[in-house]
């Protein structure tokens, strides 16, 4: 079946204010697409919460929302941007065709449309589609790797910190989760695609690799020379990012490691480093990576220190509250500490 890779039927949403051309466009389709039909942009934002379809057929000319503002939200949210979208439009000039094309569609079909044509077009943009998946899940699998190493090679510097990426990058996750239920900071997570933030944190320390193994792994205290030269991790790893960006571009994981890696040492009162930034100065990946990272070095053994019990170390996380964390973020660690404890134990 046409619709069907790998015995997995294709979703199309049609949105078109017009039922004559929904009714239309269903009959059409139906037979080879699962489609599914709204009136509006703003239904069609509202299904995308629930269901993700492999195509959009897209009106041009809508009330309240038409199709070019629509495809614009589509493109800044980024667990749907990659969806297809074909323009449905009852004209079609020059202007507009350069429009649609410089904000993302993929393509233009005319009203009233020919069933035919329009199966067609659908079939070659969903194999293309398909193609391209294939090729972002080989690119994720490379990043993943990369990602990986380098974080593997801090941690096998670092010898005070075994284990430390993992377990922070399954708090973060557990974290952000809890946060997106509860509608902590939702607005400013709208666009985060989870996977790809925790996957970016584990870059935290990739500073730590200009800094010398001398002072890194020091079995004692600290001079306070040689812990001006520790601080200075967040501002190497700001900038070793920097350098990867500016050789490929700012992708969304790698606007998250850097905010990660130099913002996760600021503290809520302002008293942190490197910048000194206070309260929701700080980004909010460096507020998050904060709080774990503090966490994980309190229940973790050291050269110089034991491990604190868990309850000790919540005690300490908790009234530091509005001091060195983010107040509202500390609430939602309280109540997940036991499953950072399953975590600690897994």
């Amino acid at each position: 079946m046409q619709g069907e890779v790998m015995g997995v039927q294709k979703t199309i949403f049609v949105v078109d204010d017009v039922h004559t051309n929904l009714t239309m466009a269903t009959a059409a389709l139906e037979k080879q697409y699962r489609v599914l039909t709204m009136p509006s942009a703003e239904r069609m934002f509202t299904l995308l919460e629930k269901i993700t379809p492999d195509l959009i057929l897209l009106d041009i000319e809508m009330p309240d929302m038409n199709g070019f503002a629509a495809l614009r939200k589509l493109k800044l949210h980024e667990s749907y941007a990659g969806i297809p979208v074909i323009f449905l439009t009852g004209r079609m000039n020059e202007e507009d065709e350069v429009l649609g094309l410089e904000l993302g569609a993929v393509d233009f079909i005319t009203k009233p449309f020919s069933p035919p044509i329009l199966q067609h077009r659908i079939k070659s943009h969903l194999s293309i589609d398909e193609l391209i998946k294939e090729r972002t899940v080989q690119l994720q699998r490379l990043k993943s790797s990369i990602i990986f190493v380098l974080a593997g090679m801090v941690e096998t510097r670092d010898e005070n910190t075994g284990g430390h990426v993992e377990r922070t990058s399954s708090y973060i996750k557990l974290l952000i989760e809890a946060m997106l239920e509860n509608g902590i900071y939702a607005n400013e997570m709208q666009h985060w695609n989870i996977d790809t933030v925790v996957l970016s944190a584990q870059l935290h320390d990739i500073g730590k690799i200009s800094i010398s193994d001398a002072i890194l792994n020091k079995p004692a205290k600290l001079t306070d020379e040689e812990f001006e030269m520790i601080k200075e991790h967040a501002t190497r790893g700001k900038q070793i990012i920097d350098m990867i960006i500016a050789r490929t571009g700012d992708e969304m994981f790698l606007h998250h490691a850097k905010q990660f890696a130099h913002f996760h040492h600021e503290r809520w009162d302002g008293t942190g480093y490197p910048l000194g930034l206070k309260g929701t100065q700080i980004p909010l990946q460096g507020r998050i990576m904060a709080l774990v990272d503090v966490f994980d070095a309190l229940i973790s053994e050291r050269p110089y220190k034991k491990a604190m019990p868990v309850d000790e170390a919540v005690k300490i996380i908790t009234e530091s509250a509005g001091k060195h964390f983010d107040p509202l973020l500390t609430d939602v660690f309280y109540k997940l500490q036991d499953s950072f404890m399953e975590v600690q134990h897994a």
